[in-house]
């Protein structure tokens, strides 16, 4: 088992990757903590490793540089055909094995839990081989509610554990109520949409407003 968090979202899009950045940000000082992007498509485009780096102020021992990068802003599977290859995943997992006990990750999906990786397995095969506990990104708009409690149940359908939710944009105190009451879930964080996202301003979000009981505490000690 992997320990840690696996951030997962209702969608693309919907902000993984700055709350991975928060969650550097919040709970590095207990142990060694690594963001690890397993798969990342659009790579000519979009490297949320770096943008973890530069949000997060990463070192290098913080950041797990191996996983698959293919070109193309579309599903893994289609990225991996277009480019005359195949993703397994056991081949992922094995990208991360030999590392220390001591090491808690932060890993970030692609796209969300049912995102094919190939003809016969998903992101959500991915978090059941990874034995992580999930943390998904939902938006707060209108429509969020049914998305994040598909998200979840279908989470707990395979029995994965699902650690909190954050969700992304203006605040909506009844959304929230409803995905804490329906989904038997906490949600950890109502992060904003950034005029200006900066490492900066993400620091004292994050100091001030994310998971501010400790609910997501334990999963990294």
């Amino acid at each position: 088992m992997f320990r840690g968090l696996f951030i997962t979202g209702t969608d693309t899009g919907v902000g993984k990757t700055t709350v991975a950045a928060a969650v550097m940000l919040r709970y590095r000082h207990l142990k060694t903590l690594k963001y690890w992007k397993p798969i990342q498509t659009g790579i000519e485009t979009d490297d949320d490793t770096e943008t973890v780096r530069t949000l997060a102020g990463c070192n290098d021992t913080e950041l797990h540089l191996s996983g698959i990068r293919l070109p193309g802003p579309v599903a893994p599977y289609l990225a991996a055909e277009r480019s005359g290859t195949r993703i397994a995943i056991a081949d992922v997992v094995r990208l991360a094995v030999d590392q220390s006990d001591n090491t808690r990750w932060v890993a970030e999906g692609a796209g969300g839990i049912l995102v094919p990786i190939n003809e016969s397995e998903s992101m959500l095969d991915l978090i059941a081989a990874l034995r992580m506990p999930v943390l998904v990104v939902a938006r707060s708009s209108l429509g969020t509610i049914n998305h994040t409690l598909l998200t979840i149940e279908m989470l707990r359908h395979r029995k994965q554990q699902v650690a909190g939710v954050v969700m992304v944009g203006q605040e909506n105190p009844a959304n929230r109520i409803a995905i804490e009451r329906f989904g038997a879930v906490t949600v950890v964080g109502e992060m904003p949409h950034f005029a200006d996202l900066s490492p900066e301003t993400l620091q004292r979000w994050t100091t001030s407003h994310f998971d501010t009981n400790g609910h997501l505490q334990p999963y990294f000690q």
